[in-house]
């Protein structure tokens, strides 16, 4: 991991960069792919599937009869893991359901709010180095609590053909309607056009690498609407002098072997921390099966010391990471400080692998410095919120002449005449 000792304001921008891809390469690769799956169909989308994922498949549809298989392949300890975390993600997400109530603005003017589902949506399970069948869970159990009718989930299959037994219980368990063996820019195309096979959706949910990603923004411009640029994983760890060496190391190396375009960031105010933490993340790295991949991880990442907690607020806002681990001595008043980021883990008992899994809040989160405009997933991000208005006699004619003047004023005289005609009509003796 690079090392930066009391960088400079300067020196910051440099230092906060994400890893990237030559980003008009991989706009114009998306754009070709999508452009082939909108027009082809199925047949694009296995075509692609031999391309990228090296798997021959006759048929995109995961049938009734792989998910039986499915459920009989995975121990029924990970099936407890599964279910334990389905349960604490329920109700933390039921209790954000929204209850709008009607409000009267003037006498004779009522005005409320309706949240209705999103009828169709599509969720990306990006599939690669590692099954994440957790994020099965922290998307389709919201959007079956929204109550959303059809739940689709495309996900890339092994080279067998096969989608991971587990990612398909967790799609069972928690009211998946339809999975479809698809990955990268060909499944979000499919969801985004609809083929075939797979229907098209009206908004896309998932993470995923930088090509998934493009891809979500490409179809956003005009096909479907899309959860937030979720892309490469990322976590920041703000330490100071109290904060266990052995902790921190192990939640930045929890980020850094997701792949080798994630990042890991140690923000702390103790050099001997610092020191500390290197030597840990060396150790710990050693023993990993997935030390490959989180070693170049850590080629992009870094540990950071400044003079004192309020540079390193000022640097954590500016980073916006997805994940923001504190583990300070007085992290809940460091934690009051905090304007951008994705989730924030507090004290030393709190990893950010608990997100990931089973504490119950989303871990499908905004990274690459998007946390500074954009929410996680939350049961709000799988519905619409419809307003209603019903104006009385004595409520168009309490606004009435208000709406009259400010439509004059823009030049809009077919909307001041709708206002005007009927309080002429009201006036009539």
């Amino acid at each position: 991991m690079k090392i930066c000792r009391y960088p400079s304001a300067d020196q910051w921008p440099e230092l906060l960069q994400r890893p990237v891809l030559d980003n008009q390469s991989l706009q114009r690769v998306v754009a070709d792919v999508l452009n082939r799956v909108k027009n082809e169909g199925d047949r694009a989308v296995l075509e692609l599937e031999a391309r990228f994922d090296h798997v021959e498949l006759e048929s995109l549809a995961v049938t009734e009869a792989e998910m039986d298989e499915a459920e009989t392949l995975v121990d029924e300890e990970l099936k407890a893991a599964i279910r334990l975390a389905k349960e604490n993600i329920e109700p933390f997400h039921a209790a954000q359901r929204f209850e709008g109530r009607p409000v009267e603005t003037r006498p004779g003017v009522t005005c409320w709010q309706k949240a209705v589902a999103i009828e169709k949506v599509g969720l990306y399970i990006p599939g690669g180095t590692a099954p994440l069948f957790s994020t099965v869970l922290m998307l389709a159990v919201p959007a079956r609590i929204a109550g959303c009718r059809e739940v689709v989930l495309c996900t890339p299959p092994a080279a067998n053909g096969k989608v991971h037994p587990a990612v398909l219980f967790a799609a069972r368990t928690a009211g998946v309607t339809r999975v479809f063996k698809a990955g990268g820019i060909q499944a979000i195309g499919a969801m985004a056009y609809g083929t075939e096979s797979v229907p098209k959706v009206y908004k896309i949910f998932g993470p995923g690498n930088q090509y998934v990603t493009a891809a979500k923004q490409q179809v956003s411009l005009r096909d479907v609407a899309i959860d937030m640029p979720a892309g490469p994983s990322e976590v920041e760890v703000l330490a100071d002098d109290t904060a266990c060496a052995a902790f921190v190391a192990a939640d930045l190396l929890s980020q850094a072997e997701h792949g080798v375009d994630s990042q890991a960031m140690l923000i702390t105010t103790s050099a001997r921390l610092l020191d500390e933490v290197q030597q840990e993340v060396e150790r710990q790295l050693a023993q990993l099966p997935r030390r490959e991949i989180a070693a170049r991880s850590l080629e992009q990442s870094k540990l950071i010391l400044v003079k004192d907690m309020d540079e390193a607020l000022t640097l954590t806002n500016a980073y916006a990471p997805e994940h923001l681990i504190i583990e300070t001595a007085d992290y809940l008043q460091q934690a009051a400080r905090v304007v951008n980021a994705g989730s924030v883990f507090l004290g030393s008992y709190s990893p950010e692998s608990a997100g990931d899994y089973a504490s119950g809040t989303n871990h499908t989160l905004p990274t690459n410095g998007y946390a500074r405009a954009y929410s996680g997933v939350s049961l709000d991000s799988f519905i619409r919120k419809i307003t209603f208005q019903e104006i009385r006699p004595e409520g168009i004619r309490a606004i009435g002449p208000a709406i009259e003047v400010m439509a004059a004023n823009e030049h809009l005289d077919a909307h001041r005449l709708a206002v005007t005609i009927r309080l002429n009509q009201l006036n009539q003796p």
